[in-house]
Parts: C-alpha cells; sequence; structure tokens
C-alpha cells in the first residue's frame, strides 16, 4: 500500500477542517499536545547527563575513561544525519495529510521505543557493555527517533498557512510549548517532586541501584505521555500550504537535496536565523544541562538532593514567570517593533539584565534575579523567530520557484536536538577535567568556577553575538511581495495546464 492511500483512510485524516486557522488548532495542536510531548526531552536536557553520571557513574575516568565527553559530541554527527534523512523522505512525501504530518504519526512508536531503551541500561554487566548500550541507546533516540518527531513537529508553523498574523499565532504557541515543557516539567515538576526520588540520598551519597530503578519507574510514565501527545497533535494540525499545490493538481518535481541545498546557502537571510538557532539553542542548553549541577552546589547552605531539588524548582518557576507572561505579549510587541527589531532589542535587554547575577554567584535571590531580568528580555526571541523563520522559507519560495522545508527544517532540528550532546559533551569534558565527584560532600573550585562559566556565561556570550546578528534579519519587508509572487506563479502553472484557476484560500 502507498503512502498516499495510507493516508486516505478516514481514521487517520486530521480532525482540523476549517481553512483558516481556529482556536482549537492552536491549543490542542500548537501548544497542549506538544508541551506534552516535549517533556520527556525537556527532562533528559536537564537531567539525563546526570543520570548517566550520578547514576550509572560514567564520569568516573576510571570505568569509562573519555566515553562521557566523546559519546554526545560524537553523536552530533549521526543527529545531523539522521535529521538530513527525515527532511530528505519529507520532501519526497506527498499526501492528503501532508508531507511532514505523516512522519509525526510515524514518530509516536519510534519515540517511545527509543526511550524505554535509554533508561534499560545493564548496571550489572561490565563497562564495555554500558558503554555500548548506551551509545546504541543514546543514538537510536537522539539520531533517529527524536528527528522523525522533531523535523515533522518543527515543520508546522511553516506549512500550515501563509497568513502571518495566525502563523505568528502558531509560532507563539509551538514556542510556548517547548518553554513551558522546559519551565513546568524539567525545572518545576521534577526537581520539587522527584529529584529525591530520582536521586535517592543515604549517608550524603547517591543509592544508584535503588535511583536506577525509579528511573525506569517514571520512563514507563514518560512513554505513554509522549506516544499519547505525538498522535493528539497528529490529529490537530493542518497542513495547508501542502495542500495547496494538491487541490490546485500542480505537479511538484522532486528536487534533488543539492538543488535546496544551494538555494538555501546563497540566500544571506537563510544564514541570519539559522546561525541564529544555533547560538541561541547551543546557550540554553549548556545552561540548562548545567543548572542542575549548578543548584546542587553553588548556593550557599544546599546540602542535600532534596534542597537542591527545592531550589532548582524554585528558580525555574521564578525565572519562567516572564516566560510564562511573554507568552501573552509576544506578539503583540512583534506586532509593535516588528519580528526581528523586537528580538533584537529584546536579547539587548537579556543581556544587560543577566549581568545582575554575577554580583554574587553564590547567593539564591541575586542569581534568581538576573535569571528574571534575562528571562524578560528574551521573550521575542523564545516566541517569534518560528515565524522570522517561516518568512526565510517564503522568501525562498518567492526567489526560487520552490519550498526548501524539507532541508531547512532538518538543518533546523539537527541544531535543536544536536546542540543538545554537543553541550552535554562540553559539559562532561569541563566536569572530569575539573575533578567533579558525584560521591563528594562538596566540589572544589575548579568545579565550582566551570559551573558558572556553563550556567550564567556562555548563555550571555551566545545573546551578545545575536544582537548583532538578527540586527541583519530584515527579511519582514519582503513578506507582501513574495506572497504575491508565489500566487503568480501558481496561478501560471494552473493556467499553463488548460484548467480554471480557483484562489488556494477557497479550495481550502
Amino acid at each position: 500500500m502507498s503512502k498516499q492511500s495510507f493516508f486516505e483512510n478516514p481514521l487517520l485524516k486530521t480532525r482540523i477542517k476549517t481553512a483558516e486557522v481556529k482556536p482549537k488548532e492552536m491549543i490542542i495542536g500548537y501548544f497542549l499536545a506538544p508541551f506534552c510531548a516535549l517533556i520527556s526531552n525537556a527532562i533528559f536536557a536537564s537531567y539525563l547527563n546526570r543520570y548517566y553520571s550520578d547514576v550509572i557513574g560514567w564520569t568516573d575516568t576510571g570505568r569509562f575513561g573519555n566515553f562521557s565527553a566523546l559519546l554526545p559530541m560524537i553523536s552530533v554527527i549521526f543527529v545531523v544525519i539522521g535529521n538530513l534523512f527525515v527532511g530528505h523522505l519529507m520532501d519526497n512525501t506527498r499526501t492528503s495529510q501532508g508531507k511532514a504530518r505523516p512522519y509525526l504519526l510515524l514518530s509516536a512508536p519510534l519515540v517511545t521505543l527509543a526511550i524505554a531503551l535509554l533508561f534499560m541500561t545493564p548496571i550489572d554487566l561490565s563497562p564495555t557493555v554500558q558503554m555500548i548500550w548506551i551509545a546504541l541507546s543514546y543514538n537510536i533516540y537522539y539520531s533517529i527517533a527524536y528527528p522523525f518527531y522533531y523535523t515533522s513537529h518543527s515543520s508546522m508553523v511553516a506549512l500550515s498557512t501563509r497568513d502571518s498574523d495566525k502563523r505568528g499565532l502558531l509560532a507563539t504557541f509551538s514556542n510556548a510549548s517547548g518553554v513551558a515543557a522546559v519551565g513546568f516539567g524539567a525545572s518545576i515538576v521534577i526537581p520539587i517532586l522527584l529529584q529525591s526520588y530520582l536521586f535517592v540520598e543515604e549517608n550524603g551519597v547517591i543509592n544508584q541501584a535503588l535511583s536506577y530503578q525509579n528511573w525506569r519507574n517514571i520512563m514507563v510514565v514518560l512513554c505513554l505521555i509522549t506516544a499519547l501527545a505525538i498522535l493528539l497533535e497528529y490529529f490537530f494540525t493542518r497542513e495547508r500550504i501542502t495542500e495547496e499545490n494538491i487541490k490546485l493538481n500542480i505537479v511538484e518535481k522532486k528536487l534533488p537535496m543539492k538543488q535546496q541545498v544551494a538555494a538555501c546557502v546563497k540566500e544571506k537571510y537563510w544564514w541570519f536565523i539559522i546561525l541564529y538557532f544555533l547560538l541561541f539553542q547551543f546557550g540554553g542548553l549548556v545552561k540548562n544541562g548545567s543548572m542542575n549541577y549548578y543548584c546542587r552546589w553553588m548556593f550557599d547552605g544546599i546540602t542535600t538532593e532534596s534542597a537542591a531539588g527545592t531550589a532548582m524548582g524554585v528558580l525555574g518557576a521564578i525565572g519562567g514567570i516572564p516566560t510564562a507572561i511573554g507568552m501573552f505579549l509576544a506578539w503583540p510587541i512583534a506586532n509593535k517593533l516588528g519580528k526581528q527589531r523586537a528580538v533584537t532589542y529584546g536579547l539587548a535587554l537579556s543581556v544587560i539584565g543577566g549581568l545582575a547575577s554575577f554580583i554574587n554567584v553564590n547567593n539564591f535571590v541575586i542569581v534568581c534575579i538576573g535569571v528574571v531580568l534575562k528571562g524578560i528580555g528574551s521573550i521575542p526571541a523564545m516566541y517569534v523567530t518560528l515565524a522570522l523563520l517561516s518568512d526565510v522559507l517564503d522568501h525562498l519560495e518567492a526567489k526560487n520557484g520552490f519550498r526548501s522545508d524539507g532541508f531547512t527544517m532538518s538543518v533546523y532540528g539537527a541544531i535543536m536536538v544536536g546542540m543538545t550532546g554537543l553541550g552535554n559533551g562540553i559539559i562532561n569534558a569541563l566536569l572530569s577535567a575539573s575533578g567533579y565527584d558525584a560521591m563528594a560532600t562538596v566540589q572544589n573550585d575548579s568545579v565550582k568556577a566551570m559551573l558558572v562559566i556553563c550556567y550564567l556565561g556562555v548563555e550571555l556570550v551566545c545573546y551578545a553575538v545575536l544582537v548583532v546578528l538578527t540586527s541583519f534579519l530584515k527579511v519582514e519587508k519582503h513578506i507582501e511581495e513574495d506572497h504575491k509572487i508565489i500566487r503568480e506563479n501558481q496561478k501560471k502553472a494552473v493556467l499553463a495546464e488548460g484548467r480554471e484557476w480557483v484562489d488556494p484560500d477557497n479550495q481550502l
């Protein structure tokens, strides 16, 4: 059975029937479902590395050598290949349900299986067997399963509609789902309610066997939530832009990847937006990956896992307040200033505000103030940049006569997923080099200095570079002209085949 006929099954058709984007689609398809689907990955970004280091013991150089630093960084190569592969599949897929959504459906069982494998490392076997299992399970998740979900999920805003305002709202909801997954799941629920359960402390040190079993229990819950959420996202989204050519009976040529690559790399706006995501994600993931370590070892008066979990939860909640409020402010601000200027001015404010944390890096209140000020400035950057990426894709379509979603979103997905491995690899290398000891009651000064750099410094440096970079990202001035060119090209294609032209909006 072909993909086209398979997706003609009424049971697999989208539950979104409206030509325009409505609240049901925004709330369920772009916020609630992705929020639940992304919770597991958000938890992994903050806790998987510590699970490996403190429960499995992979920062023990006597057992694992340089494995903890090398695996995440080498795996970035496979993450990139995996995302490019999914992007290629998307470009060669045309069904009545779109070209990205079919891979959302496929990702549900893949991601569920991959999550289970992550937490089934055999702790009673030799370090060699453990390293093989970790390497395989890590790459099954990050290089195969998650790219199927994340590349297709990330493509949905650009493929949902050409209405700039609605696209902006969808970008806001979509980004809010990811922010909420990190802020609520990884920075509040886990540290406050479950940290002492996942890292069981006895006589001041981690009980690795009991902690391992508890992680496996949580894994079952994460598998169920993630699978159901991905299915919900599939049924409550719609690819209107993909449907345009299908309903107009325009036959799209199967473009070789190199043609898309050539079109993208010649466009300056494409480079600006890709470099933006690269730096923004890298800074954020190094910060998130070191947050748990920072809360455990840096704040005055924090001496237990329970206290560290509470501190992390409070820090996450306080830091999440501006980003939660920002969901309602981001698009009005972007409408007032323009998306590009809102992002640039906001990041400049983040750099200035974030410096407050350095007044006293061991004082919980001072660090919280810096985190809040940095969060206020990053509001536009968190919520409207997917809309800017969609504008870049439309600009490429207008210039080249074809869309470049597959290649672009595979690069985007590789960045968003691959930076996790790169960030964790750097953190692990620094932990090992500075003498981190998971069984210690106090860490040495080198470890503490490293944590300040990772949690407070790296993201600010990335933001400072982005202030300069985003000042040149002025793709919005082409939007109206680009959409006019795209419609004219579609009309010419229809009339050239001797058929009557009907506006795609009416077709939908």
